[in-house]
């Protein structure tokens, strides 16, 4: 049940900012002439440098290129100080001058190579919404046996025409993402672009995406930041992200699930930025959804909170209850360090709703729909949109459960109580009243397995002020 209680660069003026990264090479040699006359100027020099560096590695350049760069700049600089100053006033003080701010150099080169631009890319200021077919139809690729369940653009375009039709569209759901397994088992021999099955979607990815777009939805498209794609094992982005995120720029995509499988730790670590930095370059807006902390063994939420709209912090989701459950007990027992990078632009995936697939009960699809909302999670379903029943189809549409996911002040919410099977989960969301006081959406879970009657409803009583609700002028409640 849920309640709802109501930067900045130096520069020389010869060489302006516009000019600046357009001729770096040119304006950095410049910067060292005019510097070096002026020993007064060295640590003037530094900051260019360090903005030389610091500029090329934020472009998310790869590290040995930009070792390169940092290599061509040092050169320069050396051949420079022997032609200009061999025989200038006051040798010895350049080049101490010149030793100590190669060595300083250094050190913003290796500060540098660890700098990449933020996503920042405007997108997802409230968890998006959508269909996904993967936890319902898999890698089912055998169109030949199972027609209706493959993967395939006959499956997209009947879950597009139902999200319209059926008012899912109207209720939020915008976002239509394929998984794994759409791709061919290999790139395009001379282009190596990724291909789309030539059985399984015929018409292509580009016309796909048009049709999705013509009913007022969003595509979105699977990859994987490794070698090869988890479940269908086709190429993955590794060696290709610039050429990749312009394909699906061209394509038309606007939502990128981007797996970890088939790369290592530090590979992943580097991969996902710099996967981020290439879609950003592309200058299609993509909603960019990471698996980056699920591969990672002491995940840096800062770092990916930085490059990431969702992240996926828990194992894939299942359709049962107690993998609804699982899910719940992983966000709560991380749940401080969860809620401090989420919000706005950045939100914490839990994972698909099953809701209207095989195993849930009703009860079970309601909690798992206000946790989710009480969570600010994604709410992305993965279902059969013809066979969803009446019940469920009502409760995925319930416009004040995702009022509250949509909340626009966008603070996650948490487990606040807990006793024996019984659980509140509390959110902040607006209105905020005249005294700067929030409303609160609050969630009261019963997880079953209550031995001594498992059927009997439960009754739990909990002080206000135990789940942080403290105002003196009390709450009006409204129940859904």
């Amino acid at each position: 049940m849920v309640s709802l209680l109501r930067q900045e660069w130096f520069y020389s003026r010869s060489c302006k900012p516009d000019v600046f990264h357009a001729k770096y090479k040119q304006c950095t040699m410049f910067f060292f002439l005019e510097i070096c006359v002026d020993i007064q100027m060295s640590l003037y020099f530094l900051f260019i440098y360090g903005g030389i560096l610091r500029h090329l590695t934020t472009r998310v350049v790869p590290k040995q290129r930009a070792l390169n760069v940092a290599h061509y700049i040092l050169s320069s600089t050396h051949t420079i100080y022997k032609k200009t100053f061999i025989s200038s006033f006051a040798d010895q003080m350049i080049v101490h001058c010149w030793q100590l701010s190669m060595a300083l150099l250094l050190i913003f080169i290796c500060n540098a190579l660890r700098l990449v631009y933020g996503l920042d890319n405007g997108l997802a200021l409230v968890p998006p919404m959508g269909w996904m077919p993967f936890e319902r139809f898999r890698c089912m690729t055998d169109c030949a046996r199972f027609p209706k369940d493959c993967i395939s653009e006959s499956l997209i375009r009947r879950t597009a025409d139902l999200l319209s039709s059926e008012g899912y569209a109207a209720a939020g759901y915008k976002y239509l993402i394929i998984d794994d397994c759409w791709m061919e088992a290999s790139r395009e021999e001379a282009t190596h672009e990724l291909q789309p099955s030539f059985d399984r979607f015929p018409s292509g990815m580009r016309a796909l995406g048009d049709y999705i777009h013509s009913l007022g939805l969003k595509f979105g498209i699977y990859h994987d930041v490794g070698q090869k794609t988890c479940m269908f094992r086709g190429p993955g982005a590794a060696g290709h992200f610039k050429l990749d995120a312009q394909t699906f720029a061209k394509w038309g995509v606007d939502y990128v699930k981007m797996d970890g499988c088939y790369a290592s730790e530090n590979d992943i670590d580097w991969g996902y930025p710099a996967f981020g930095a290439a879609m950003n370059q592309t200058g299609r807006p993509m909603v960019y959804s990471c698996s980056w902390p699920f591969y990672k063994s002491k995940p840096n939420y800062s770092l990916i909170a930085k490059h990431c709209n969702l992240w996926r912090f828990a194992v894939d989701i299942q359709d049962s209850f107690t993998s609804v459950t699982n899910i719940m007990t992983r966000y709560s027992s991380k749940q401080d360090i969860l809620t401090a990078h989420s919000g706005p632009g950045r939100w914490n995936d839990p994972d698909m709703l099953v809701l209207g697939n095989f195993r849930l009960s009703y009860d079970a699809s309601r909690l798992q729909l206000a946790i989710w909302a009480v969570i600010a999670a994604p709410l992305i379903m993965t279902n059969d949109l013809e066979t969803v029943r009446p019940e469920i189809k009502k409760l995925l549409q319930n416009p004040d459960v995702i009022a509250i996911d949509q909340d626009p002040l966008g603070q996650p919410g948490k487990i606040v109580f807990a006793v024996q099977n019984l659980q509140v989960w509390v959110r902040h969301v607006s209105p905020v009243n005249a005294f700067g006081q929030n409303s609160f959406a609050v969630a009261f879970v019963n997880q079953g397995g209550f031995d001594a009657c498992p059927l009997c409803p439960q009754t739990l009583e909990v002080p206000l002020y135990r789940i942080g609700l403290k105002s003196r002028m009390g709450y009006s409640v409204v129940f859904f």
